[in-house]
């Protein structure tokens, strides 16, 4: 059966706007967990982006037995010991606004030369079948390094995007929030990875055995 359809477990109109823009033009629909009926969310306790993922649309799909994928994204810096990792989004507490994020982040790397200042945006992103049976693992990576004050303007959900500037391409010295969306789109960790599941996914859908 062909792919037509699917819930993304998120309730990150960045992220979604993000991956509908990945996937425009192979026919598929991309719709929010909350479009679907699914307001909850659950505990992203895991140790691994891959865990989170996995967990997330797992959630979903008991509950929407559809196909679903999910994914999970955070900033990784290496002088901070790969903080803030998979707390990226609750790294400066419980439901605190993404600039307290920044302002964190900032405060951890006062005083912390540029050579010094090397990160990396890593994304795992994950497809379940209907019936939620061999998951489907994408990953994406993209590295640069941390700017000493935020620049340019990132949604809400999306705030290290104002100081993270990534090496590609090759002498850029742009934030990823002053880059253009398709500028980030070419480059992006989350690019990466659900470009290699859009990839699968239209490979699915042009398999005979499955039309």
């Amino acid at each position: 059966m062909k792919i037509k359809s699917i819930v993304l477990a998120t309730h990150n109109s960045g992220k979604l706007k993000e991956i509908q823009e990945l996937f425009r033009g192979i026919g598929v629909s991309l719709v929010s967990a909350e479009k679907v009926g699914v307001k909850e969310e659950p505990v992203e306790d895991g140790k691994t982006f891959s865990a989170n993922a996995l967990k997330k649309a797992r959630f979903l799909q008991e509950r929407k037995k559809l196909w679903v994928m999910a994914d999970d994204s955070g900033l990784c810096v290496d002088a901070l010991g790969g903080a803030p990792g998979v707390l990226s989004a609750r790294w400066a507490g419980e439901g605190a606004p993404g600039h307290k994020w920044v302002e964190k982040l900032l405060s951890e790397m006062k005083g912390i030369p540029e050579s010094r200042r090397s990160a990396y945006f890593e994304t795992a992103a994950v497809l379940l079948n209907p019936d939620g049976r061999d998951p489907g693992f994408f990953m994406g990576k993209v590295f640069g390094t941390i700017a000493c004050e935020a620049r340019g303007v990132a949604h809400p959900r999306l705030p290290y995007d104002t100081v993270f500037i990534p090496f590609e391409p090759r002498g850029n010295v742009r934030t990823f929030a002053q880059m253009s969306p398709e500028d980030k789109n070419k480059i992006s960790h989350r690019a990466k990875a659900f470009l290699q599941l859009r990839d699968f996914i239209k490979r699915w859908n042009k398999d005979s055995k499955n039309s």
